[in-house]
């Protein structure tokens, strides 16, 4: 090689190798200096989420363009194409938006946002990347086909799993991780309604759950930047146009006020229908293909007799906001909106209910401000501020986030004067329908799977412990005869605080506490004889057994005021086998929320080595490894397979494949059954991980 170009290629490998030291060290700056790392993660995440969002758009107009010829309203789409046609696209679109949601990505189906809570409640925020693709395809496909369904969720799920997975490559902890799906959730709310600070809000209002500062500014800025790109490419229009309304009297919030008790009622019955379709298409004993075309072709039906149901349903919110809607027509339009919603969610549709519940609001709005100007004509606002506020109401009734629906309208409609009636409908309407059902529509849909988010992380933890994990073989336990004075005696040689009293035939009757005793002790040389345990026992009504939860367990600490419970064999038996104290239980959730951020964060730094299983080294010494379960231990428990004693490696984290093609993450427990296309994540020492990996 010519010497001059040695010495040039040298001092360009040198000046290239001094600029990649300084870029890396920046960035360890950057991500190890907390609130600038969170900030440019919210910005990076405002940009993607933007660009994902007005992806989005210009999707969904491509197939409705493709769809019914051009990008029109659906009362002008019914006069311009034949009637058959508006029965075969909606048939259509549902059918190939559920082999989408079948075989690619289960999560995409519906509104999207209860899958968003899980991930961060559940699952560290973990959220694959390809849900972000598939719902996008998926979603433009229900609604733009003419499914009765909103842009809002796709956009919140879309969101969310970019956030997510810019948390992944960033090896972030689970509680950045949340934040970073807040983040992603923000930008797509903030860009789909024009609304930043309802954007913001509703990711913490709803997402996260937590209104502090160190989750709110990066929220902040991924709203305000993705905001802006929207607005590059897609205008700064605001949803609804319309006249600017106000309070005309005082006397006006009796009307607003049922207003509020009237929209969550619609809300409630909202709710009600939607899950009673679900669970009817799900009863069905037809292929998921054809459980898709018969909704479609129902939808189709409904939007021959009632186009304005098609859609988002923004048209039709616009003609009652103008008061060119009676209010007969409002009222039909009302329940078939219902219908159709229910039936395009139930059929396996993907799509959100934000601009469904706007939508019934809207109607909800327009009858009560109809018979409002029947009875105080003069004194009352037009049928279009009603239908405005009772918008808001719907939203905040069926979302149960009264501040984002409030602040969400005022920006939508860029209207200020009307906000006093806008916050006493949403909050009455709230208030009414979490006094009649806890559960919001999204929460439901998880508590319909079993998963309860409402009482927070430490429930779900408790749940997936069983009593034997944290039970104690040993027991103080006495006859029913047995007297005060050998009691006494007991209690000043044990470590126990309570002693359980059994008959006969050894079966749990009651229990005795130190406290009680106490109480005697002063009357000991009187009482001592004539005094027998069965005399001062409190009746025990506790009839836990080795396989149920520490959730119930925890629940039986707070009715006996005990801190130390008696485990039976069995309810009817009633034999003690063991006892659970109140600090184990603690213990052991410790334990478990340890190995679940562990887990968590092992599973974000292998997200790209699904393929080839290679242990990464996570401290001096120890590393993690993710791979399938060998065949050799296929049909295995934990228990039975001494993964510990044989291997020495311990499985932190099981990803079990679902019957839909998806997967979902299960804590490790002794009696679980090892079966083929488990993914497993284990951990040791760094030689006997790499020695597991070669099995």
């Amino acid at each position: 090689m010519d010497p001059m170009k040695f010495q040039r290629l040298r001092k360009w490998t040198r000046r290239k190798r001094i600029w990649k030291g300084f870029f890396r060290s920046l960035l360890q700056r950057i991500k190890f200096s907390e609130h600038l790392f969170i900030l440019l993660g919210g910005l990076i995440i405002g940009i993607l989420g933007g660009y994902g969002s007005v992806g989005f758009i210009y999707l969904l107009r491509f197939v409705e363009n493709f769809s019914w010829g051009v990008n029109l309203a659906p009362v002008e789409i019914i006069q311009s194409v034949p009637w058959y046609w508006i029965l075969v696209v909606p048939t259509l679109g549902l059918v190939l938006t559920s082999f989408i949601i079948r075989y690619f990505a289960p999560e995409a189906r519906g509104a999207g946002v209860p899958e968003v809570m899980e991930a961060t409640s559940i699952k560290g925020g973990i959220i694959r990347p390809r849900v972000a693709v598939f719902k996008t395809v998926a979603s433009a496909l229900s609604l733009g086909t003419g499914g009765s369904v909103g842009r809002e969720g796709p956009m919140v799920q879309i969101g969310s799993a970019i956030g997510s997975l810019f948390g992944q490559i960033s090896q972030v902890s689970s509680q950045r991780m949340k934040t970073f799906v807040g983040c992603g959730a923000a930008s797509g709310i903030a860009a789909t309604f024009n609304a930043p600070i309802a954007g913001a809000l509703f990711a913490v209002e709803i997402i996260i759950g937590d209104f502090g500062v160190a989750h709110f500014s990066p929220i902040v800025v991924s709203s305000v930047v993705a905001t802006v790109i929207s607005h590059n490419y897609l205008g700064t229009s605001h949803a609804f146009d319309l006249p600017a309304y106000h309070l005309i009297s005082p006397w006006e919030l009796i009307p607003y006020g049922v207003l509020g008790l009237v929209t969550g009622a619609v809300a409630l019955g909202f709710i009600v229908a939607l899950y009673r379709t679900e669970d009817l298409f799900d009863k069905f004993d037809f292929p998921f293909y054809a459980r898709a075309a018969v909704g479609g072709l129902m939808l189709g039906v409904l939007g021959l007799v009632f186009p304005h149901v098609l859609g988002n349903g923004y048209p039709a919110i616009n003609l009652m906001l103008l008061d060119d809607i009676t209010w007969g027509v409002a009222l039909i339009l009302l329940l078939w909106k219902t219908v159709a919603t229910s039936i395009t969610i139930g059929a396996g549709g993907s799509g959100g209910i934000f601009a469904p519940s706007l939508f019934l609001g809207a109607m909800t709005g327009g009858v009560i401000g109809t018979i409002v100007n029947a009875i105080m004509p003069g004194i009352s606002a037009s049928p279009g501020a009603y239908a405005l506020v009772g918008m808001a109401g719907v939203v905040g009734a069926t979302t149960h986030a009264p501040l984002t629906a409030i602040l969400m309208i005022f920006e939508m409609t860029n209207n200020y004067q009307i906000i006093l009636p806008v916050m006493l409908t949403t909050i009455l309407a709230t208030v009414s329908s979490m006094v009649i059902k806890q559960e919001s529509i999204y929460t439901l849909k998880l508590l319909r799977r079993g998963v309860d988010i409402f009482r927070g992380q430490d429930i779900n933890v408790l749940r997936s412990l069983q009593v034997k994990s944290a039970m104690r073989s040993t027991v103080e336990k006495v006859d029913e005869v047995t007297t005060l004075r050998e009691l006494m005696s007991l209690m000043s040689g044990s470590s126990h605080s309570v002693f359980f009293i059994v008959d006969n035939e050894d079966r749990l009757t009651g229990y005795v506490t130190l406290n009680d005793l106490r109480r005697l002790i002063q009357d000991t040389e009187v009482l001592s004889e004539l005094i027998i345990a069965g005399d001062i026992a409190h009746e025990c009504s506790v009839n836990l057994t080795e396989e149920d939860t520490l959730d119930m367990a925890m629940d039986q600490f707070a009715q006996e005021g005990i801190d130390e419970l008696p485990v039976v064999e069995d309810p009817e038996s009633r034999i003690l086998v063991g006892t659970v104290w109140r600090q184990d239980v603690i213990e052991a959730y410790n334990r478990e929320i340890f190995r679940r951020d562990m887990a968590s964060g092992m599973a974000s730094k292998l997200v790209s080595r699904r393929t080839t299983p290679q242990p990464v080294e996570v401290v001096s010494g120890f590393s993690v490894l993710e791979r399938e379960v060998p065949k050799f231990l296929t049909g295995q428990t934990i228990r039975g397979a001494r993964l510990r004693e044989r291997y020495h490696v311990e499985i932190l984290l099981i990803k079990k494949r679902e019957g839909d093609g998806g997967t979902r993450e299960v804590m490790p427990s002794a009696g679980y059954r090892l079966q083929d296309g488990d993914v497993i994540l284990v951990f040791g020492e760094s030689e006997h991980v790499d020695r597991f990996a070669h099995l």
